[in-house]
């Protein structure tokens, strides 16, 4: 009569082991995604998605407003402000803002320095990683050529991006200033 031996085998358990540890990873890195907020991004002051199907027809708008016009902002005090970066450190122009009630002036002009008075102008105030507390303006008043953002209320320090466009006929042009509340 032969031997038996009965070889006991565990290939059945480390697959059983395998699938419950895939399945657990699945779960975790699904769970840590989404628990992770998304912020859109306010390029071209509109959904990034608008922005990437349209990009042609606003470049387009874009150099049309660049070769006749320009956007000033005016009666602003401008300070040079040191931000820290993670790779390194660099400088830039921005505007002061003041807790509280801010105003911001703009002009809009013809390349030969004439004022335009008839444009279709939005004001967004943004911070630059964040949408949550967006502040937009749409038609913005004009007085004295000036088109004049008044009454914004901001509470809290960092930075924050001032962000204009303007519309004539066909040309959209667009200013980007970045703002610092200092605390």
């Amino acid at each position: 009569m032969a031997n038996k031996t009965k070889e006991k085998t565990y290939w059945p358990h480390m697959i059983l082991g395998f699938l419950i540890v895939g399945i657990t990873l699945s779960y975790w890195t699904v769970k840590s995604a989404s628990s992770i907020p998304v912020q859109e991004s306010n390029e071209y002051m509109m959904k990034y998605q608008q922005a990437d199907m349209n990009i042609n027809k606003i470049m387009k708008a874009k150099a049309l407003f660049d070769q006749n016009y320009k956007i000033e902002i005016v009666d602003a005090k401008s300070a040079v402000q040191e931000i820290e970066n993670a790779k390194r450190a660099k400088t830039e122009n921005a505007i002061v803002l003041t807790q509280g009630k801010n105003s911001f002036f703009y002009q809009v002009k013809k390349k030969d320095n004439t004022l335009v008075e008839d444009a279709n102008v939005t004001f967004l105030l943004t911070r630059p990683h964040t949408v949550k507390e967006d502040i937009l303006i749409e038609n913005i008043p004009v007085a004295e050529g000036k088109f004049k953002v008044e009454n914004i209320e901001i509470t809290k320090p960092g930075r924050y991006t001032l962000q204009l466009r303007a519309k004539i006929g066909n040309a959209i042009g667009y200013s980007e200033i970045p703002a610092y509340l200092k605390p």
